[in-house]
């Protein structure tokens, strides 16, 4: 997680953030329409949603299996010491890998993959397995990805009392 503090959003800013998740190429006119504000008013909240690292690019989502690239995987690491994953130039040395995650628990890394084949697979598990053990998932299919950010709900469901883990003649 980012250091820095949490940026306060009003309504407006959502309004804002819903629109250019759905349409990052909309102009700063289309936008104002969209949520009642001009040009120039939206553009400002823009540069200060930009400036305050609330939004942090723009880019364009391609379908894998169309550019060759139908095999996706979750591969979980466990890193021997002195080879971890983390310490390379994985974007580098590692053009396959799509995300890199730091965990807690049992392994220290999650990564998402693409290949172009199960033979491409293969010798990336075997590239990979030089930093250490694996665990993998093979995704055969995905349901939904790239769910846009929503404001958390206000009414979120809070964690259980842990009542029930009390032995009933104790504390």
């Amino acid at each position: 997680m980012d250091s820095r503090s949490e940026m306060r959003l009003d309504d407006l800013d959502w309004s804002i953030l819903r629109e250019l998740q759905a349409d990052a190429r909309l102009s700063y006119a289309q936008l104002g329409r969209r949520v009642n504000l001009s040009p120039p008013a939206v553009a400002e909240r823009v540069r200060r949603l930009e400036r305050e690292g609330v939004i942090t690019g723009y880019g364009a989502r391609i379908e894998p299996a169309r550019v060759g690239q139908p095999v996706a995987m979750f591969v979980q690491l466990r890193c021997r010491l002195g080879s971890c994953l983390l310490r390379t130039s994985a974007a580098d040395d590692y053009p396959e890998v799509v995300e890199v995650h730091k965990l807690t628990g049992e392994h220290c890394t999650m990564l998402k993959v693409r290949a172009t084949s199960l033979e491409h697979l293969e010798g990336l598990l075997e590239r990979l397995g030089n930093h250490g053990a694996l665990s993998t998932s093979l995704v055969l299919s995905t349901q939904y990805e790239g769910r846009p950010v929503e404001p958390a709900p206000e009414d979120f469901q809070r964690a259980t009392d842990s009542a029930g883990w009390r032995r009933p003649d104790g504390p």
